[in-house]
């Protein structure tokens, strides 16, 4: 059995398009409110717009299966999943260079980032897992076994970062501060 989805709220209309060049698949944005800016994953590089003005002002290129990114404002850095390469690369938010790399799992996906802790944490499809990350130093933290493959993730920024497993049908609790998985909330009768 599958879930409907809940029929969309009447009063929301398209303001603005924005094209973007380019060609390939597309996956997460990320919105950098203090900037203003929307960072867009774009199969081998991150395209960040200007979200006043609509136009592109940089992009990480080179990137191979780019799928997310997340902010670390405080620290001016952010982290992009690169999938292909089982790696996270970590770049200045101003000038968007790279500024290191971190290594990640098979099939780095989604990401994001824990305020509570100071961690990051990149969503590894095909390892089952989630690969953590200090913002400050860039080093591996350690690693959260999942117990299947996750989807995308969100901090509540208390140190508990929920993650959906799409074919299990569950919803994880994970105790950012101990790396480990507080509880399983299956999502039946909701199926993949």
């Amino acid at each position: 059995m599958t879930c409907a989805n809940a029929a969309p709220a009447e009063g929301y209309s398209i303001v603005k398009k924005i094209p973007l060049p380019g060609e390939g698949s597309w996956d997460y944005l990320t919105v950098d409110e203090g900037a203003p800016r929307l960072n867009v994953t774009h199969a081998t590089q991150v395209q960040v717009i200007d979200i006043d003005s609509g136009s592109v002002v940089g992009t990480i290129p080179n990137k191979l299966g780019v799928h997310g990114v997340a902010l670390a404002t405080d620290l001016g850095k952010g982290f992009l999943s690169d999938g292909k390469v089982e790696k996270v690369t970590i770049f200045d938010l101003k000038t968007l260079k790279p500024i290191a790399d971190a290594a990640a799992g098979q099939k780095t996906d989604a990401i994001i980032f824990d305020s509570a802790t100071g961690r990051v944490f990149a969503f590894n499809g095909e390892s089952n897992s989630a690969t953590v990350i200090d913002e400050a130093t860039g080093k591996v933290a350690g690693t959260v076994d999942l117990g299947g493959g996750p989807e995308y993730a969100a901090a509540d920024g208390q140190g508990f970062v929920y993650d959906n497993l799409e074919e299990e049908n569950l919803v994880l609790k994970i105790d950012a501060r101990k790396l480990t998985v507080d509880q399983r909330w299956p999502t039946g009768p909701c199926s993949a």
